[in-house]
């Protein structure tokens, strides 16, 4: 694959990390609408790139919502300060904006009003990602490793340790396409013997600490923790 496809410019040396940290409802409508596979369906999360150890308030982080419309999936995002996004998402407080992000912004205001949003889950990993040129533009293939998550504290930098919520010689590899997936990548899966498996990371850690049952879906978790 290495040879088909460049390095993520993020993702030398080894990959980056990335934290998450899930808002849903009390009864986890967001988690249900996963599992029932609707077609119709939206996430929000505050999203780091890095080191979560060095977040302080005016570090910047992504607001997302994260959507699926049939088999199409967006994501729509805003970049802000840490504490400019909290102030958003927790104390339902408009932030400084740029004209542009406005109706965004609001969207956000809204569902997290509407429907009375809290965070639930945090989620991490180590990310390697590869991108397509030449005849493969628009390919981008990712591998997602260590994947943990916890159910509290939910600072990017608090001192919780996480706890693996995917057995640690797992990594969760996603291919992602402009159009179609290339020949060469889809046979190269056959040969490796890989198969299409449904896999959310929130709704591992949710399941994994007990806030739902766990689905048909769940990869079983492991019982010890990490930072």
């Amino acid at each position: 694959m290495i040879r088909r496809l460049d390095v993520d410019s993020h993702g030398a040396d080894g990959g980056y990390g990335v934290w998450s940290t899930y808002y849903d409802t009390r009864d986890l409508r967001f988690y249900w609408e996963k599992i029932e596979g609707l077609k119709f369906r939206r996430k929000l999360r505050l999203r780091h790139y890095g080191d979560r150890f060095s977040v302080g308030d005016d570090s910047t982080v992504h607001v997302e919502i994260k959507q699926r419309v049939n088999r199409v999936t967006q994501k729509r995002r805003v970049a802000l300060p840490y504490h400019l996004a909290r102030d958003l998402c927790d104390k339902r407080v408009m932030p400084d904006h740029e004209p542009g992000q406005r109706a965004f912004l609001e969207e956000v205001l809204e569902l997290v009003s509407l429907l009375d949003l809290r965070p639930v889950a945090m989620t991490g990993y180590q990310r390697e990602a590869y991108v397509g040129s030449g005849a493969d533009e628009g390919i981008r293939v990712t591998v997602d490793s260590r994947i943990r998550g916890r159910d509290r504290d939910f600072h990017f930098a608090a001192e919780t340790e996480n706890r693996l919520v995917v057995p640690a010689e797992f990594a969760v590899v996603e291919f992602k396409a402009d159009e179609r997936v290339p020949y060469w990548l889809t046979d190269l899966a056959a040969r490796m013997s890989m198969s299409i498996v449904r896999v959310s990371k929130y709704c591992q850690s949710v399941e994994a600490y007990g806030h739902a049952p766990r689905s048909i879906f769940h990869i079983p978790d492991t019982e010890f923790s990490e930072a």
